[in-house]
């Protein structure tokens, strides 16, 4: 048995992706105008959807794979820090920066320690 895929199956494949991501996608803008976002329903999906995305941030931090686990736990958590910090105190409280100025500090880190 080969795992390997002739071009039309590889792109005959990416063309099926794209289909059922973009259709769900216009699903989702055909409803987005009689949906409520002010409900009951909205508030709870807003609170999980931030609970989830802040458990992963934890677990990335606390206990990260690949590479990520070769910096020491006091960096990370510092650098998490100094992310936090530019997103409360910077202008317009902008997370692109908050997430560019983590993300330069693990950049600094990984040129200046290998």
């Amino acid at each position: 048995m080969s795992l390997e895929l002739s071009p039309f199956q590889t792109w005959g494949g990416l063309a099926i992706a794209a289909m059922g991501t973009y259709a769900c996608r216009a699903l989702g803008v055909m409803a987005s105008g009689k949906i409520n976002q002010d409900s009951e329903f909205f508030r709870w999906l807003s609170a999980v959807t931030y609970a989830l995305v802040s458990a992963l941030v934890v677990r990335m931090i606390l206990v990260p794979v690949g590479p990520l686990a070769t910096v020491p736990i006091g960096w990370r958590v510092g650098f998490c820090a100094v992310s936090l910090l530019v997103m409360v105190v910077g202008v317009r409280r902008r997370p692109a920066l908050a997430l560019f100025s983590g993300t330069l500090l693990m950049l600094i880190y990984g040129i200046a320690m290998h």
